[in-house]
């Protein structure tokens, strides 16, 4: 689960797995940071249980009121409490479809005094034979993983982050000439950064990324993709970005954990300060 407390007057949530332990602290925590903005988003990158588990409860505390999502009729063997609220978020006139090229106000659009929230959907292309492939299979209930979007935010002047949901590695490799990939300041591995999910060399090659963030699925199960900087959550835990201009600073909420390639600029707006590093220069291939 992320959040995006926007410099503009938007707030963005991507996906969600609360659970008994850390739903109540979680969705404190986001009602707190959305409190003082005027448009709130929740995008769902793709319909598994892990990526809108607890959804009903954030739903019932705090009113999804614009939903974001790929267009789709998944249907689960078993169909738990949050499926069901997916499915009428999903099928409601909350639901916004997304795809490769969308635009909305104020996703990335400005309008009426407002800001855009600088939020593009590099995917899917809902033509391509790969997506309708994947798109079919999630509709008979059979995988969900290769119908996510990637999401790119992106700061003027500052960083950028790209978030994949579970896409597996062929999938990405059949589908590299149909998505465009820029120089991306921190790049979310795709599927908790699992070996099934390692992003191709050729993506890697285009997005250049200065830090890949490895989730926290099993660590039999992990690729630390040698050669990069990795936040591995594992040992880092919640991390915070605070970016302000061309400036990212990096708070962890494991006490005690700590990044080589970071350099110490004496931040304290949050706990768990771990250092900081200058955004490199963004190119378009």
């Amino acid at each position: 689960m992320f959040y995006i407390r926007h410099g503009s007057d938007n707030f963005s949530i991507i996906d969600c797995n609360l659970n008994d332990e850390n739903a109540d602290r979680i969705i404190d925590e986001l009602k707190t940071e959305s409190a003082e903005k005027g448009i709130t988003r929740f995008i769902c990158t793709h319909p598994d249980q892990d990526h809108f588990g607890g959804i009903e409860r954030l739903d019932d505390a705090k009113s999804i009121v614009n939903f974001y999502c790929v267009k789709n009729k998944a249907i689960k063997d078993e169909e738990t409490e949050s499926f069901k609220r997916y499915c009428k978020l999903r099928d409601s006139d909350k639901a916004f479809y997304i795809h490769k090229g969308c635009s909305r106000r104020w996703m990335n659009k400005n309008g009426e005094g407002r800001g855009s929230a600088g939020i593009n959907i590099l995917w899917p292309d809902t033509k391509n034979k790969y997506f309708k492939e994947a798109l079919a299979a999630c509709n008979a209930g059979e995988s969900f993983n290769n119908t996510s979007a990637v999401v790119r935010y992106s700061l003027k002047g500052g960083a950028s982050f790209l978030w994949l949901g579970d896409l597996e590695t062929e999938f990405m490799e059949n589908i590299e000439d149909a998505i465009n990939l820029n120089k991306t300041t921190v790049v979310i591995a795709a599927h908790h950064g699992r070996k099934s999910g390692k992003i191709p060399n050729s993506w890697l090659e285009k997005l250049d990324p200065q830090f890949i963030i490895i989730g926290e699925a099993p660590s039999r199960h992990l690729d630390y993709y040698t050669g990069y900087n990795v936040f591995t959550q594992h040992k880092a835990g919640d991390l915070t970005f605070d970016i302000i201009d061309e400036k990212v600073h990096v708070y962890a909420s494991k006490e005690g954990y700590s990044h080589k390639k970071l350099t110490d600029e004496e931040q304290s707006k949050f706990d768990g300060y771990v250092g900081s590093f200058t955004v490199e220069t963004e190119y378009t291939l």
